[in-house]
């Protein structure tokens, strides 16, 4: 006779928006909740810097960028907070300022810290490449390092 396991309730985004606000960050992997922890100042130092440099170049292209916290709503159970998006001029008119965003980026960005860089080089990587976002970058700030994945047949997936 087969086990019988429990019924494992998936979060989804509705869920998400009832919590009330406690401070913390949440993303969802297929429904389940995984709890970001707030950065330290090394992180925000360099997650700003990159940003500026982003930014100047979005506003240049006509593209957009925008820094943490931001929801990307992948589907009702996969939610991720990125420290960076990108989204091109060709795309920006996917987002709508005043909603959650419901497409890919065409860049996300993640700053790596200690307690986050294992999630951050395997699961993120995988749900964003899972849901078409072309490029990934991973910023080092000890190592003073960018690193740029183009997550292959992205672009064949995205909406």
């Amino acid at each position: 006779m087969a086990r019988v396991s429990p019924d494992r309730t998936k979060t989804t985004y509705a869920d998400l928006l009832q919590w009330l606000e406690d401070g913390r960050r949440y993303e969802l992997y297929d429904g389940e909740v995984c709890v970001v922890p707030a950065p330290f100042p090394r992180h925000q130092i360099a997650m700003a810097e990159l940003f500026r440099h982003l930014a100047d170049y979005a506003d240049a292209t006509g593209g957009l960028a925008l820094v943490s916290p931001i929801d990307i709503v992948f589907d009702e159970v996969n939610v991720l907070e990125p420290d960076i998006v990108v989204f091109t001029a060709a795309r920006r008119h996917h987002v709508e300022l005043d909603r959650v965003i419901r497409v890919p980026p065409d860049v996300a960005v993640e700053v790596l810290s200690a307690g986050t860089a294992a999630n951050d080089r395997g699961r993120k990587l995988k749900t964003f490449e899972r849901f078409g976002v072309p490029e990934y970058w991973l910023l080092d700030p000890h190592e003073e390092r960018l690193e740029v994945r183009v997550l292959r047949d992205a672009d064949t997936r995205r909406r």
